[in-house]
């Protein structure tokens, strides 16, 4: 992270507007609304055959049996069975279904939120821990995945079976029916506390995931695991580790326990309905009143049975929707996110690129509270030449080049390569045009030839070898027992640090690009393996346009043209030669390098 640079926060959430969050969520379900509604007639219909069974029942306890009708009794039980099989055969399809578009639409997150991050500018990761973007991506997304693939359906399928249901009862008897709706008003009002109870603490929970998520991320890497036992601090990143995990016990048994009494109340209320029921149909008979037959009796309480799951699943919907309301919202925060470098609406096509850079009165900020980072830096590099930035520690050498293939973008002036701002370039064509070869390295933990690749992928054997001969590295690569097979590790931490760099210039040289940025390629190498990358770089900077970012200025000599920059300003430019002539900051900075007096010719 620069030093100016402020931490990234999420921006700040409207809890009173879960209508419009529905609504986005319903949207995630769009392409895939005619799968749905073959799901709807699923549940419609198993609905329909569920509830019939009661009056099958029915007839059974008051017409086959007092009659002694056995052909009849023999049909009804047969329909009983049918009803059975039917609901059985359509809740398979339905899962089958739902189950298919719920992970469509897991996919769905997933890919929009990579593809959404895969274009946020590089501020937001020098801001952002990287556990925090994995534990976004993995576990709240992962914690949707109930909810994604059986919520929405559930709540169909429940909504469905409650209404033909108490249609069901009411047809019955409409007495019975009111008796056993009474206390629903209070069940749904229960259920609504809970389930926001249950959404604040889930926001707090999947925060202090991804905590966790950072601190295992980045302790847990080699550099970590390097740093904390070179420093005699394993104990106290265990300790901390430990103390980050504790508060996640006390969240997890407060997520679980939200409202747990109150849900089950619900359910001993519902569970001792059919009592109710029983004394009901008693007392209706002690009054008097017109009685209710032993069949219709047994079919009401079945029904009533019946609508307890459906009734308390919608509930316990409910209360999950609130809970996943709050992992819909952190996923929605980088759905949000302000991408500020794009693609040209008009792009300008660049057939054959030549590789002249020109810095063009540039002035740069990180922040808009911060100061500049550069001011008017006015410079161009004419095709096939070569331009050294030099300057002590955070004078704005490395944000001089990242602006040319728009890693960041300028806030005044412009960049341009052949005379076109890099603003009106697609991505492609600036990545064609420009290859970086910076202090840190990254490969992946993939074989020699999958991280070459990675520049070119149609690239072939041959190729790659070239390359690698070209940047001096293919002799170390040909005597691992696994040749370019063989998998360079975590980070690469197989190879050693010149190593890393020269398959780094291999992988370069793979891409041939016009314009070639290094980004102090070499600073942290020791001199005899500083001597063999710089060979390496020698032969890829033939004949392009080379920006080189330098720490030690033993690489910079026979750049065509150095500039010397101070507090993001060009203090000096000329040759070598000259600016050494004029024994001004980059001579004082050849000294501090070479430490000859200053009356000395280097």
């Amino acid at each position: 992270m620069k030093p100016d640079e402020p931490a990234w926060t999420p921006p700040p959430r409207d809890d009173r507007q879960p209508p419009a969050e529905l609504r986005r969520i319903f949207r995630l379900f769009r392409p895939y609304r005619g799968r749905l509604a073959v799901v709807g007639l699923l549940v419609g219909a198993s609905s329909l055959v569920s509830v019939a069974s009661p009056f099958l029942l029915r007839e059974i306890l008051d017409t086959a049996i007092p009659q002694g009708r056995t052909g009849l009794l023999s049909l009804l039980a047969l329909g009983m069975i049918l009803t059975a099989v039917m609901t059985s055969v359509f809740g398979v399809v339905q899962t089958l279904i739902s189950t298919t578009v719920g992970q469509r639409v897991m996919h769905d997150l997933r890919t929009a939120v990579y593809t959404q991050l895969q274009r946020m500018p590089l501020a937001f990761f020098t801001r952002t821990r990287t556990g925090e973007v994995q534990s976004r991506i993995a576990s709240d997304i992962g914690g949707m995945q109930a909810t994604v693939t059986s919520t929405a359906t559930s709540l169909v399928s429940n909504l469905t079976a409650v209404i033909a249901t108490v249609v069901a009862m009411l047809a019955l008897d409409w007495r019975l029916t009111v008796v056993s709706l009474l206390l629903l008003p209070v069940f749904v009002w229960i259920s609504r506390r809970v389930g926001r109870e249950r959404k604040k603490i889930t926001t707090q929970r999947q925060k202090q995931m991804a905590a966790m998520a950072a601190t295992v991320t980045e302790s847990l890497s080699v550099s970590g695991i390097l740093l904390g036992r070179t420093m005699g601090r394993s104990e106290s990143l265990t300790r901390n580790f430990a103390e980050e995990s504790e508060r996640l016990v006390g969240l997890e048994v407060r997520s679980s326990m939200a409202g747990r009494w109150r849900m089950s109340t619900i359910g001993i209320v519902m569970a001792a309905m059919p009592a109710v029921i029983y004394w009901a149909a008693g007392m209706t008979l002690q009054s008097g009143a017109t009685g209710v037959s032993l069949g219709t009796l047994v079919a009401f309480v079945s029904l009533q049975q019946g609508l307890f799951r459906p009734v308390v699943s919608l509930l316990s919907t409910g209360v999950q929707m609130q809970t996943s309301l709050a992992l819909f919202q952190r996923i929605f925060e980088y759905l949000d996110l302000t991408v500020d470098i794009t693609e040209p609406e008009k792009p300008v096509r660049l057939e054959k690129i030549r590789g002249e850079v020109a810095f063009e009165d540039v002035d740069f900020s990180y922040d808009e509270k911060s100061g500049p980072t550069l001011s008017g830096i006015d410079v161009t590099v004419p095709a096939g030449s070569s331009l050294a930035v030099v300057g002590p520690t955070g004078s704005g050498k490395s944000t001089l080049s990242y602006l040319v293939p728009r890693l960041y973008d300028v806030t005044g002036g412009r960049v341009t390569i052949d005379g076109v701002d890099v603003r009106e370039l697609e991505f492609d064509t600036l990545a064609r045009a420009v290859g970086v070869v910076s202090q840190e390295t990254y490969l992946f933990h993939a074989s020699v030839a999958d991280n070459l690749r990675f520049a070119k992928p149609d690239a072939t054997d041959e190729e790659i070898e070239a390359a690698a001969r070209a940047a001096q590295i293919h002799d170390h690569i040909a005597a691992l027992p696994e040749g370019y097979d063989t998998l360079v590790g975590e980070r690469g931490y197989r190879f050693s640090g010149g190593e890393k760099q020269r398959l780094a210039i291999a992988r370069t040289i793979l891409r041939d690009p016009p314009v070639l940025i290094l980004d102090e390629a070499t600073s942290a190498l020791d001199t005899h393996t500083e001597h063999a990358v710089q060979s390496a770089i020698d032969a890829l900077s033939e004949g392009r346009t080379t920006l080189t970012i330098a720490h030690r200025l033993s690489t910079v000599r026979g750049a065509d043209q150095i500039i010397v920059l101070d507090a993001g300003r060009t203090a000096e430019r000329g040759t070598h030669e000259e600016l050494l002539a004029q024994g001004g900051r980059y001579a004082a900075l050849i000294r501090r390098d070479t430490h000859l007096a200053p009356a000395a010719t280097p």
